[in-house]
């Protein structure tokens, strides 16, 4: 289970050296079946459920030649998505995961903020840095902004 809140940002803090480089690309949407390179050495297989605070989330490691297939069998219409992966320690303890994208997608940075309980999730207070919250808005999904116009999608649905 992954009990997480996710929020648009505008302005970029202060950036911490060190981040992860992610390819990321959507075998299925319905439910989700996401591959991930994480670096140059690391694959993993993820199927999420469901939507918005809590999702079911199930991960496996799989090998580079899995995930090279696996790229070539992407949702149709669908794009990998590049991406530089920032922890960011918080105030409360917890670690801020800030998305700043590449490719088809840049220009859009993306936060997010995991928790143990539905509890703590309601009480946590976001930083100023943190823009507007999407936990509930499917639009922001990354199989919706893996699409190949997925950015276009995004300043649409800003525009409203």
């Amino acid at each position: 289970m992954e009990i997480e809140r996710q929020f648009l940002v505008n302005t970029l803090p202060a950036l911490p050296a060190e981040y992860d480089r992610l390819r990321q690309g959507y075998i299925a949407l319905a439910p989700e079946i996401r591959i991930r390179q994480i670096g140059t050495h690391h694959y993993m297989l993820t199927v999420k459920r469901g939507a918005g605070l809590v999702r079911e989330e199930w991960e496996t490691e799989i090998s580079r030649e899995e995930f090279d297939n696996l790229v070539h069998r992407l949702q149709p219409g669908t794009l990998l998505i590049e991406k530089r992966r920032y922890r960011i320690p918080l105030t409360d303890g917890k670690i801020a995961e800030l998305h700043v994208h590449e490719g088809h997608l840049a220009g859009f940075n993306y936060v997010e903020v995991e928790f143990p309980s539905r509890e703590e999730a309601g009480a946590f207070m976001p930083p100023t840095w943190f823009g507007r919250e999407v936990t509930e808005d499917a639009r922001f999904s990354y199989g919706t902004l893996a699409q190949s116009n997925g950015m276009e999608l995004v300043k649409q649905i800003l525009g409203e």
